[in-house]
């Protein structure tokens, strides 16, 4: 059966029965919250209008961090609820490596010092950090000298260096894992469809009762019913309030995080760079990631949209900061993507900027029982899940076994000693381990199967990977596969758009595509990569 027969069966599912939770948004808190649910024995749906993490979860710097920047507004400014949130998210940091190992790994984290005291300033806050981590510190901070830190990272710039300071936090790739987290939840039991936007609530006496859903890609509608609703829209949170109550005070203010994708060799495979200081206020780091070279993020107030745009401006800014740190010369061409995210940030009229307002998260709930979930970080989707829960099962007085809902549930592809694809280039078999764990040798076993040429030279990603994702993990777009399932999009755009075709044509193949869809895709997926992703 093509799509459309997919589709309808699970639309059937979501229309199938009364959940005990239906879950708007499936980005990292919206999936985050339906596996812990699921997994805890609840009946449960998920649905977003768009793809999972096609919105802010797929637009990360691509860490797993306590982040040391809150740490330092910790203690400069007395701030309790930012050594909370640090102290939370390097608890949340080590969960992170435990549900989803294979798509995790540590970078070091070089913060380079040109200040007669910046060394001794950097060190004592990151000794601090380390020490918050406690037995779940994934390396020791060490002061360098000059000479060390450029061993450390080869391609700083020397002029003026003192010295710097070396600590360790984790790297993830953010769109596998939000797939991921969907995908495992369906596995669990959770009726989940991308593509499928709740377009009005339901309400029976006054309290939300589920939810209108329509199918993006093929129109037919059904009504989802639900004992709880969970609003799980990021940024657009106060859209979907609205539909339940139009004059709610709006809970969200979104700010605009910035990232470029550099040409290789401006990075060690595994360290990165710090910068603690930029005009704005904001920590930019340089990272190694995909091959290529990662620059992020600014922070200024945004508007809402679904493909936030990237001002030049914003790309000069980045570009400066990466051309004052880096030894080699930084040029306009060298941007291979660039993409902007929004942060949906807990709003607070006291704070002046963006950057002032917090990164921690709050659990709301309207008169009519509509439970929204605000802010937070990707760090700690799995605490931000679980804080909602538990105020459900307040509520809704779920019977539970002890700990169910704060459960760690391990995403598909973590099962320990399962085989490699031994029979693959070195490179191919680490991409395809760190992308799908213990699931690599069945997507090498499609390579072999007729699928085992690259989409684009230069890059690990096979064609085996298209036909994995669409009949694995739900990807129903070109730009699903090339954005979130691969990282093509994200990582060089111009690669991106020559492989747009051939991925078209193999997910034709599989979903029984007409000509003129298959068009319509090409058409589309080219026109996102016209722009800043």
């Amino acid at each position: 059966m093509g799509e459309g027969g997919a589709r309808r069966r699970a639309l059937a599912a979501l229309a199938g029965e009364v959940h005990d939770l239906l879950v708007i948004g499936a980005g990292s808190v919206g999936a985050g919250i339906a596996l812990q649910a699921a997994a805890a024995g609840l009946r449960v749906a998920l649905v977003d209008r768009a793809d999972f993490a096609a919105g802010s979860s797929s637009r990360s710097t691509k860490l797993i961090h306590g982040g040391v920047r809150y740490l330092e507004r910790a203690v400069t400014h007395l701030d309790r609820a930012e050594y909370a949130l640090v102290r939370e998210a390097l608890a949340e940091r080590a969960a992170f490596f435990r549900v989803a190992p294979y798509l995790c790994r540590r970078i070091a984290l070089l913060t380079p010092a040109y200040g007669r005291w910046d060394r001794l300033y950097f060190g004592a806050g990151l000794v601090l950090y380390d020490l918050l981590s406690g037995s779940a510190s994934l390396g020791r901070t060490r002061h360098l000298g000059a000479a060390a830190a450029r061993a450390a990272f080869a391609g700083l710039a020397p002029e003026g260096l003192r010295g710097g300071v070396l600590y360790y936090d984790g790297q993830f790739d953010d769109a596998r894992m939000n797939v991921m987290l969907a995908v495992t939840a369906a596995a669990r039991g959770a009726a989940v469809l991308n593509h499928a936007a709740a377009i009005r609530l339901l309400h029976v006496g006054g309290r939300v009762a589920g939810a209108v859903v329509r199918d993006v890609l093929g129109g037919e509608e059904v009504e989802v019913r639900a004992r709880a609703l969970v609003n799980a829209a990021g940024p657009f949170a106060d859209q979907v309030r609205a539909m339940d109550a139009p004059a709610a005070p709006p809970l969200v203010t979104a700010s605009s995080g910035v990232h470029l994708v550099l040409r290789d060799g401006l990075c060690p495979p595994d360290t990165g760079l710090l910068v603690p200081r930029t005009a704005d206020g904001r920590v930019v780091f340089i990272l190694p990631w995909e091959g290529r070279t990662l620059v992020g993020t600014t922070d200024r107030p945004a508007p809402l949209a679904a493909r936030p745009a990237v001002a030049e401006e914003d790309i000069a800014y980045l570009l400066g900061v990466a051309g004052r740190y880096l030894a080699a010369p930084i040029r306009r061409e060298d941007v291979l993507a660039a993409w902007s995210g929004l942060r949906p940030l807990v709003r607070d009229e006291r704070r002046s900027s963006t950057a002032e307002l917090a990164r921690s998260h709050v659990v709301h709930e309207d008169p009519t029982g509509l439970v929204s979930v605000v802010g937070g970080k990707w760090t700690t989707f799995r605490r931000i899940a679980i804080d909602a829960l538990v105020h459900l099962a307040r509520r809704e007085r779920w019977r539970l076994g002890a700990g169910a809902l704060a459960a760690e549930v391990p995403v598909l592809g973590s099962e320990p000693g399962a085989p490699g694809p031994e029979d693959l280039p070195p490179a191919l078999a680490l991409h395809l381990r760190r992308s799908y764990g213990a699931r690599a040798a069945d997507v090498a076993a499609l390579a072999r199967q007729g699928h085992g040429n690259l989409l684009a030279p230069g890059y690990p990603y096979l064609e085996a990977e298209v036909v994995w994702a669409v009949r694995a993990e739900m990807a129903a777009t070109v730009m699903d596969v090339l954005a979130r399932r691969l990282r093509l999009a994200f990582v060089d755009q111009a690669a991106a758009r020559a492989a747009v075709g051939r991925v078209a044509e193999i997910m034709g193949r599989e979903l029984g595509w007409t000509a003129d869809r298959v068009a319509a895709e090409v058409a589309e997926a080219h026109s996102q990569l016209a722009t800043a992703i």
